[in-house]
């Protein structure tokens, strides 16, 4: 088993792809066949894996969640952190904070137009925190 924390600067909300670093964990791992997990240790930052071929799926991800999912929505009574507190969190609950994905030939066999992301649901910045590890 390897394990890795990756911190993740990111400039607010939006999608951060986070792809090479995940492959680079595995390939360092030195483990040909077996799972790599991916957890962010954040209740208000999510994990997906979607295209990275076209940058305008992030764009519409992000537009259809601000859709369902709206900053300062009058139902919300926890907004300690402002109007975009509690919607994080709900996005976070919508999406994942973990990932599973298999690893072959000594890297993660993702699909030709499939990228890992960090989903940043709070409009500040901030660091996050991922954790790779690989088993085999």
């Amino acid at each position: 088993m390897h394990a890795e924390k990756l911190e993740v600067r990111t400039g607010g909300r939006g999608l951060y792809e986070i792809t090479g670093e995940v492959q680079r964990v595995a390939r360092e791992a030195g483990i040909e066949a077996g799972l790599c997990h991916v957890f962010v240790h954040h209740t208000s930052a999510s994990l997906i894996i979607n295209e990275n071929a076209d940058p305008d799926v992030q764009r519409d991800l992000d537009a259809f969640f601000a859709r369902l999912v709206p900053d300062g929505d009058r139902i919300f009574v926890h907004t300690a952190e402002g109007p975009d507190d509690m919607p994080a969190h709900v996005r976070t609950a919508l999406t994942q904070t973990s990932l599973t994905i298999p690893v072959s030939g000594g890297r993660c066999d993702l699909g030709t137009w499939q990228g890992v992301y960090l989903w940043e649901h709070r409009h500040a910045r901030h660091h996050r925190r991922v954790t790779v590890t690989i088993q085999g």
